[in-house]
């Protein structure tokens, strides 16, 4: 009952809170990024979400314009602007996918959604049902050291949760996804 029609309802009251509430520093970031680099303020990325169907995914941009697709953990071999550094280092260039959220693109808790690719990872999930649910803003896999995971550990923990989804482990995950952010960040 929660995957078909809870899950939906608690992620629009979610992001309808956070969006409100973070508006402010949505903003204030905006004006950072376009006041101290040329270019858009929004990355927009083709992703891989639910059924391997493909999306186009928002971040606030960290990287300078026309930087390739990387993986994140192929972030040592890319430069980030000093906005991009700050906003990278505590998660608020995550913030538009809220966006992705309220168009149903994306869910608050499920499997962060790769790039195309990211082959390897999309195989793995397809075949143990993770594609089967849609991508997320935090998951399992994140809470338990993603970007340091080999592909098939975080395809493992992703199928684990999309094959027992429930609002109490939403709930948890997104308790462990604070606690998560807390930890001192990684210096890129």
């Amino acid at each position: 009952m929660y995957r078909a029609f809870g899950k939906r309802l608690f992620d629009l009251f979610i992001v309808i809170s956070s969006v409100v509430l973070l508006s402010p520093l949505m903003l204030l970031i905006s004006l950072l990024i376009k006041l101290f680099d040329p270019g858009p303020v929004i990355f927009k990325q083709v992703r891989v979400g639910v059924e391997a169907k493909k999306f186009q995914f928002y971040k606030f941009r960290s990287m300078p314009v026309n930087t390739g697709d990387k993986a994140s953990d192929e972030l040592g071999e890319i430069s980030l602007t000093w906005i991009g550094k700050l906003i990278r280092r505590t998660n608020l260039d995550e913030l538009p996918q809220l966006f992705n959220v309220l168009k149903g693109e994306m869910s608050f808790v499920g499997p962060r959604p790769p790039i195309p690719l990211q082959k390897e990872l999309i195989e793995l999930r397809a075949s143990n049902g993770a594609l089967s649910c849609k991508p997320g803003l935090t998951g399992l896999a994140q809470i338990n050291s993603f970007d340091g995971m080999s592909v098939s550990e975080k395809a493992k923990l992703d199928g684990e949760y999309a094959n027992k989804i429930t609002f109490l482990g939403d709930i948890k995950i997104i308790l462990n996804t604070f606690l998560y952010l807390l930890k001192p960040p990684p210096i890129y």
